[in-house]
């Protein structure tokens, strides 16, 4: 990439279980793109509030811990691995645990705020052509001038399936419970399940995985096209 170009930006929203990291981590391996996964962030800030004792409802605490967060997270699609400092936590982020208290984390606007800048900084730096951003909000909040911005969602009954099959450790109707406990604290934060102006919805709820990948890519396609020719 020359100076006088930016990455194109592919921001792709939706709710839990809906497939954006595995499709979007494919879509980008596909068009030679950068991927990153924002939810990843909030997940090591959960790991790195837990990791020293920090209450995560305890919003000024967590906010103050801020400026020590020292995040860092590949932007290959084929090794998107995350870091806290020395500490390589790509795993450890998806413990149960973790994955307990990020919404308590995530909903503290302060730190919605700190990180929306964190990975405005990440996507305008990748060498690539462009990059494939996943996660909440971010057609809305953190890309909303995104090249190109998609809705990713399916059925809660499509949803729920998904998540069951690649948690085998858990009983459906444990991960049935997850799902509406994550979808209804999601809610609170941000819109989720309906696409805002401009944002392009696939419905991959009778699509399997590489007919969603081709819907997503359809969708690129046909707005860089429009783009450049507006």
């Amino acid at each position: 990439m020359t100076e006088s170009t930016h990455p194109l930006v592919v921001a792709i929203d939706g709710p839990a279980g809906s497939g954006k990291s595995s499709v979007s981590r494919a879509v980008a391996r596909r068009l030679g793109y950068g991927y990153l996964d924002t939810g990843a962030a909030y997940r090591a800030l959960a790991w790195y509030v837990r990791d020293r004792a920090i209450d995560p409802a305890d919003t000024d605490a967590v906010i103050t811990s801020l400026p020590a967060f020292d995040y860092s997270i590949g932007t290959d699609p084929d090794d998107p691995a995350v870091s806290v400092g020395a500490d390589d936590v790509t795993e450890a982020i998806r413990e149960p645990a973790v994955s307990a208290i990020v919404s308590a984390v995530a909903r503290i606007p302060a730190v919605r705020a700190h990180l929306t800048a964190l990975f405005r900084s990440i996507a305008a730096g990748v060498d690539r052509p462009g990059i494939v951003v996943e996660g909440r909000d971010i057609t809305t909040v953190v890309a909303p001038e995104a090249e190109v911005r998609i809705l990713l969602t399916a059925s809660e009954q499509a949803r729920m399936a998904r998540r069951s099959a690649e948690i085998s450790t858990q009983s459906a109707q444990t991960v049935a419970d997850q799902l509406r406990s994550r979808d209804r604290a999601d809610s609170q934060v941000v819109e989720f399940m309906s696409a805002a102006d401009g944002v392009n919805t696939v419905d991959s709820t009778h699509l399997d995985f590489e007919q969603t990948i081709g819907a997503v890519i359809e969708v690129i396609n046909t707005r860089t096209a429009r783009t450049s020719h507006d």
